[in-house]
């Protein structure tokens, strides 16, 4: 099972890198940060380093933010070290 789980991240992550450097990290987001986190957020652009995500309000922010450097390595690993930081942002009203 250890061996499937490896080969379908390598597939995940040349999928991810062969796609336009400016998509991936937005491609990458739902992967790194698992399906309920995904499920509650949007990745929006990606520009100048930065990945910015949409959460749906400040509490998410906040617990977001704290695992921020933990889906920055996982982000980096997918994407080929492109990522200089995740902005969370609340989603407008």
């Amino acid at each position: 099972m250890e061996q499937a789980a490896s080969g379908l991240e390598k597939i995940v992550t040349e999928s991810v890198r062969r796609s336009p450097a400016q998509d991936a990290p937005a491609l990458a987001w739902p992967l790194v940060c698992g399906s309920a986190v995904a499920d509650r957020t949007r990745a929006l652009e990606f520009a100048e380093g930065i990945l910015r995500v949409e959460v749906a309000d400040k509490g998410w922010r906040t617990e977001l933010q704290a695992l921020a450097p933990q889906y920055l390595a996982v982000l980096n690993r997918y994407t080929g070290n492109r990522v200089l930081r995740i902005e969370f942002v609340v989603r407008r009203a």
